[in-house]
């Protein structure tokens, strides 16, 4: 660790409220979980992010794992996978790998996500449908999530094509469609480069068109600037289009190139927060600092 890593690291956690420091969990469940996606080269969001929950989750038996390479073809101001240079080719042999990984690791709950991936002519679609197929064939008890982009990129960037692709994944019948807004409308363009919120919200709207029996799920990370009453604003929306599920967690800033917080919602904001959204009739609420996407997913 370089010496300005190591500066930044330390006004990072100087900075950084009592609440958001936690141990990351049993140093034997990660290291194994670590193992066995090294050997088989594929990735989880759980590492590539270095999510604070992970040697929770992998206790819980739950992992989520990231598709079609770590390498995004969009430059979201806020997320740690890496970007800014051209992704790696698809791994057709990598349905199979996840599957034996799952197998391996007897993992109860997966959630599939992946990088946007324009580049590729479905947007990534497929390569979902497959990895889910792959996992039910050896691992057939397993539930399936999905966390998937807009699907808005590749051949018949529109409408049309996003609606194909979603419903293409939709008909593999996941335990639950998740896709992220992750923050209000307002801040979408400078935080989500390349996306739109009304797009966004139209994967969840498309979902339900296609299969309402299928739960959706939509998550923000705050600390971007919103306020409470944006924050509201935006469950409502997500609530329009029949959104099920949602996770609010904090965001922190990966490095000082990303961009800066501007505040550490406390969690006692969180725990009114996932009040209000209980009240609107979300059926699972995930409100608190360190909740991320995935935060016990796999839990009724």
């Amino acid at each position: 660790m370089t010496f300005s890593r190591q500066a930044e690291l330390k006004l990072k956690i100087a900075a950084m409220p009592s609440w958001l420091r936690r141990s990351v969990g049993k140093a034997s469940e990660i290291s194994t979980v670590q193992r066995i996606i090294k050997q088989r080269q594929i990735h989880t969001i759980c590492e590539e992010g270095r999510c604070p929950n992970r040697g929770e989750c992998y206790a819980q038996k739950t992992a989520t794992f990231l598709l079609m390479g770590p390498t995004c073809t969009r430059s979201c101001a806020f997320c740690q996978v890496d970007k800014g240079h051209a992704p790696m080719a698809v791994d057709d042999e990598e349905p199979q790998k996840v599957a034996e990984s799952v197998q391996l690791l007897g993992l109860r709950y997966v959630v599939l996500t992946s990088v946007a991936r324009d580049d590729l002519s479905d947007g990534g679609a497929r390569h979902f449908v497959k990895t889910m197929e792959a996992i039910r064939q050896l691992n057939p008890e397993t539930q399936i999530e999905v966390l998937t982009p807009d699907l808005w990129g590749g051949v018949g960037v529109g409408e049309a094509g996003q609606s194909l692709r979603i419903a293409m994944i939709v008909t593999a019948k996941p335990a639950c469609f998740n896709h992220n807004v992750e923050t209000v409308r307002r801040l979408t363009g400078p935080v989500r480069r390349g996306a739109k919120y009304d797009r966004s919200l139209g994967v969840l709207a498309n979902v339900k068109n296609i299969d309402s029996s299928i739960p959706t799920k939509s998550g923000l990370m705050l600390g971007h600037g919103e306020t409470r009453e944006e924050v509201i604003e935006t469950m409502a929306d997500l609530r329009a289009v029949k959104c099920d599920r949602i996770t609010l967690g904090q965001y922190m800033r990966p490095s000082l190139e990303h961009l800066p917080v501007q505040k550490y919602w406390t969690p006692a904001e969180f725990d009114e927060l996932g009040s209000i959204a209980r009240e609107m009739g979300f059926s699972h609420v995930r409100s608190g600092p360190l909740v991320r996407s995935s935060y016990h997913a796999g839990e009724e």
